[in-house]
């Protein structure tokens, strides 16, 4: 029984080993790399219609080098596993790069990219767009696409590209441009900071959304956030202030950086151009207080094109904006020397009496505004007019004395 039941054991390994072996003879192996380059890396190999299927030398090293040089052809191209005959058809199945980065794949296809592309726009990006093809590196190799220094260029190739905007319709327009010449973009682009964001800082990577979507790190209520990222001490003075109380209570009105800074084209905020264009993003909440700060000496100079005068940001702060009955506020009662002696050395309580922007309600809007900014640019060329007609006369009178007197002497004294 002993010797049977051993046989019986030989005999079922023997024939196991046979049902593998037939198995294996019946299933076509895999081409192996060096299989596909019979064909691919021969520079004379051409497809029916006479366009050239070879790898040039340049890709198959950029191949050798990338991150995927490890894997075969037909881990991606998975069609050709199982193709008992070559040459493959012409039309290969698309290469799905979830089948390794399905975490990655999740993500994209939540995003605008993908749902585009669901809605017929294949102008959308891919996964090879944004990562290459043969030539895919990590994200930290200063040659790869995505590296942080190359984002910018990376994203430029569509949102940069007027043809793709146009037939897009990508309403922001040439937003690649608009980011090149910010602080963000010369800090990335000319001076090389590692710390100056890009697009995906802003946007995210993978699961991009529109900006009208919650979830999206640029919708409105989630800017502060996505700014504060870097910014974090900013972000600080700005939660304690009345805009930000007001955009936690719910007040879509209520600013947020990109109100005052932009979005793209943000620029350093001690610059002239900055510091004239502030009172007029004041203005387009503020409207009515502005308008009474136009009628002020402070805003009367700023109107000249003269930046070294009092702001708004000035006088109340740039990010922690607090109400004048605010103890902490800079316009309080008991701040006011102290902020007015920033500019005027020798501020009094005297001297901050003076109102720098009237109750606006003290103003008929429109009429009022209308007949006094009428009075201030007429009363400027009047005094000028006047002293230099009073000078002119001044100089011919003076002109006409000394000319009378050198024609007296030269007389002899005779009348």
């Amino acid at each position: 029984m002993r010797i049977l039941f051993r046989a019986s054991l030989v005999a079922a390994g023997l024939l196991a080993v046979a049902v593998v072996a037939s198995a294996g003879q019946g299933a076509p192996k895999p081409p192996a790399n060096d299989d596909c380059l019979a064909c691919h890396g021969d520079p004379t190999a051409k497809r029916a219609n006479g366009t050239s299927i070879a790898f040039d030398e340049g890709t198959q090293k950029a191949f050798g080098a990338s991150k995927h040089a490890q894997m075969a052809c037909v881990d991606c191209h998975q069609d050709l596993a199982a193709l008992k005959e070559f040459p493959h058809p012409d039309t290969l199945a698309k290469v799905n790069c979830g089948t390794c980065h399905d975490a990655a794949q999740e993500k994209f296809m939540r995003g605008v990219h993908a749902r585009a592309r669901q809605d017929g726009r294949m102008l959308a990006a891919t996964c090879v767009d944004c990562h290459g093809m043969h030539d895919i590196q990590g994200a930290a190799e200063p040659s790869s696409p995505t590296n942080h220094l190359n984002l910018p260029a990376t994203c430029a190739k569509c949102h940069g590209n007027l043809d793709i905007i146009t037939r897009g319709h990508i309403q922001i327009g040439n937003v690649a441009a608009i980011y090149h010449d910010s602080i963000h973009g010369k800090a990335l682009e000319k001076s090389g900071l590692l710390v100056a964001p890009s697009c995906v800082d802003c946007h995210g990577n993978h699961d991009i959304a529109r900006k009208s979507e919650a979830t999206s790190p640029v919708f409105r209520a989630n800017i502060p956030a996505t700014c504060g990222k870097c910014h974090a001490g900013i972000k600080q003075q700005y939660d304690a202030g009345v805009h930000a109380a007001a955009l936690k209570k719910g007040d879509s009105r209520a600013p947020v950086c990109i109100d005052c800074h932009t979005a793209h084209a943000i620029q350093r905020a001690d610059t002239d151009s900055w510091r004239l264009a502030v009172t007029a993003e004041c203005g387009t909440c503020h409207a009515n207080v502005v308008d009474s700060f136009r009628l002020t000496f402070h805003g009367k100079v700023t109107e000249l094109g003269f930046s070294r005068v009092a702001s708004c940001a000035d006088c109340h702060g740039p990010h922690d904006i607090l109400p004048a009955l605010n103890p902490a506020s800079l316009v309080s009662q008991a701040n006011l020397v102290t902020t007015c002696g920033k500019c005027h050395a020798n501020a009094s309580a005297s001297f901050v009496k003076y109102d720098p922007h009237p109750n606006p309600r003290s103003y008929q809007r429109g009429r009022v505004l209308w007949w006094a900014n009428r009075f201030y640019w007429a009363l400027i060329p009047a005094c000028f007019g006047f002293f230099g007609l009073h000078s002119l006369l001044w100089f011919r009178r003076s002109w006409r004395n000394g000319h009378g007197t050198a024609s007296h002497e030269k007389d002899g004294g005779r009348a």
